[in-house]
């Protein structure tokens, strides 16, 4: 089991910007790339010995109202004819994808994200999954990892019943805070009561697995009120908690330009609740899985890490290591063969590319040896917390010694500090690090000194 130490005047000093490395090099450093850029690594992904499973990916942008805080690709409407539209135009993708990978290819894993994907009503939902078994080869029993983002303002008994018998077993609730006040000030008017009463349906038709999205750092949040939310949900005891820090950004998400920054908790208020947060959650029996998440100890997150098989994407942590990521919609990132490929991220880009025949990819990157080599790096230490130098060495033929030299001196600040440990060619996070490992995971990142785009990303904390 990875312990933790929560050291405040550490984390004070580290707390700076830097991606959330759900890939590298991270989104920021995507240049133009084409369709056909992407067509070639599909086929190569096609032409491996053994090739990938498959895990997909469904950007549903649509959401009722909007909640102040969020930096999602969105579209907020009432308009439900838009989600009609919208569809259309995915299964055009679906159609345009699915011919690139053969049909054996299993897709061990499917998400979608949003937006809201249950703002789409249940005959769009079935038809959507119904297109997508079509096209792709779902597992037919309930072994896969499927997964979905729910809104429980917007689903029923019904709706959680429809989502099971499409092959949904893992649902993530936004939750953010119960504090009545808080929610007011977000936009985000949620009882209690309606959250539980999915939870708990969610549990009748026998999900495999429910997580809880929390927030800390919202306007009018109190270390009291934040951590009486956190002993309500700790009473659901869901089996993943992922608590994320709120970056107020208002010149880049428009929405956030509605909360009153004089509202929003300072500096040391929110590292005095993160830390409530933490000793709650562990007390709780939670393990501190990594970057704002916490699973209980037999969950599939906490176990993949025992055994050294956990992976990070852009859903977050997963267990699926061993799959090409193929992701549809607006927005969407997938991650192919050696490539990651985002689509137009407007609709009426989205729309343009397909209406004219080709896939709607427009940004991505196709990684260097050196890209992979520290994409590996960043990994491990995401998901392990330590990394062994010399099988990197024995992996791709580098002395480490040298090929990490900058990197290796940058990390002496870090070391003298106590946050890592670099010992016969590995290199391990302390427990009082492990909240700064995206600072620890920076030092690898060339991508992020030439471009120098600090100022697009949430402060570490």
């Amino acid at each position: 089991m990875k312990s933790i130490s929560f050291d405040p005047d550490l984390i004070r000093r580290y707390d700076i910007a830097g991606p959330r490395y759900t890939s590298y090099p991270t989104a920021v450093s995507f240049k133009e790339f084409s369709a056909a850029d992407y067509l070639l690594q599909a086929r190569q992904s096609n032409e491996d010995l053994i090739p990938l499973p498959l895990s997909l990916y469904f950007h549903i942008p649509f959401c009722a109202s909007v909640c102040f805080y969020c930096a999602c690709n969105k579209i907020v409407t009432k308009n439900r004819a838009q989600a009609s539209l919208y569809l259309d135009y995915l299964f055009r993708e679906i159609e345009l994808q699915a011919v690139l990978y053969d049909p054996d290819r299993q897709v061990k894993q499917l998400h979608w994200g949003g937006g809201t994907p249950t703002f789409l009503n249940p005959e769009q939902i079935a038809a959507l999954m119904a297109k997508t078994r079509q096209h792709f080869n779902l597992l037919s029993d309930d072994s896969g990892d499927y997964s979905i983002e729910i809104d429980p303002r917007s689903v029923s008994t019904e709706t959680i019943q429809l989502l099971r018998e499409q092959g949904f077993n893992r649902f993530s609730l936004g939750v953010q805070d119960i504090d009545e006040r808080v929610q007011r000030a977000v936009n985000r008017i949620q009882p209690t009561q309606q959250t539980l009463d999915i939870i708990q349906t969610c549990r009748a038709y026998k999900a495999k697995s429910i997580s809880i999205d929390l927030i800390y750092g919202l306007p009018l949040q109190t270390l009291a009120g934040f951590s009486q939310t956190l002993e309500t949900v700790i009473d659901w005891s869901p089996d993943r908690i992922s608590l994320f820090n709120y970056a107020h950004l208002p010149t880049l998400f428009m929405p956030q330009r509605r909360i009153n920054s004089a509202d929003l908790p300072s500096s040391e208020d929110k590292l005095q609740i993160l830390q409530q947060a933490v000793q709650q959650l562990t007390a709780a029996g939670y393990i501190y899985i990594g970057m704002d998440h916490f699973a209980k100890p037999e969950d599939e997150l906490a176990l993949a890490q025992a055994q050294g098989s956990l992976h990070r994407n852009f859903q977050g942590y997963t267990t699926h290591a061993d799959c090409d990521l193929v992701a549809m919609g607006v927005s969407a990132i997938s991650k192919v063969a050696d490539c990651y490929s985002q689509n137009e991220k407007t609709t009426a880009g989205y729309y343009a590319a397909l209406d004219a025949g080709h896939l709607a990819v427009t940004r991505g990157v196709i990684l260097t040896e050196d890209d992979q080599i520290r994409r590996h790096i960043i990994q491990q230490l995401t998901c392990q917390f330590s990394v062994d130098l010399h099988a990197i060495e024995q992996e791709f033929a580098v002395n480490a010694a040298s090929y990490f030299k900058t990197e290796l001196a940058q990390l002496a600040h870090l070391q003298a500090d106590q946050l890592l440990e670099i010992s016969d060619h590995k290199l391990t996070i302390t427990p009082r690090g492990r909240f700064l490992v995206r600072n620890i995971c920076m030092a690898f990142d060339t991508s992020l000194r030439q471009t120098a785009t600090t100022q697009r990303f949430s402060k570490v904390i």
